[in-house]
């Protein structure tokens, strides 16, 4: 049953049932808000491998910069609906 699985097990479901139509894009919306540092870059490793290995585009959206630092990638700051920056990690603090 879902509640008896792991916040990492429930995404990864979530992630799996996502790909179930071979989708061109994923949209994430804080795909490890409430996970643990580990369960985090295991999330954030699947979607990586997701990425080279199907040549899926994900968009995800998060506020752990750490996670930014950790796993780079094409990044476009935002806020209060303007775009402030996208030419990498070089972000003012937001």
């Amino acid at each position: 049953m879902p509640h008896q699985l792991s916040g990492g097990e429930q995404q990864r479901v979530v992630i799996s049932r996502a790909l179930l139509n071979n989708p061109k894009v994923i949209i994430a919306d804080e795909p490890t808000g409430n996970l643990d540092p580990d369960t985090s870059d295991e999330i954030m490793k699947l979607l990586f491998d997701i990425n080279k290995q199907k040549n899926t585009a994900v968009l995800m959206a998060t506020h752990n910069y750490n996670l930014i630092e950790k796993f780079p990638g094409r990044l476009i700051k935002v806020s209060n609906g303007r775009l402030l920056d996208e030419k990498g990690m070089n972000f003012p603090n937001a």
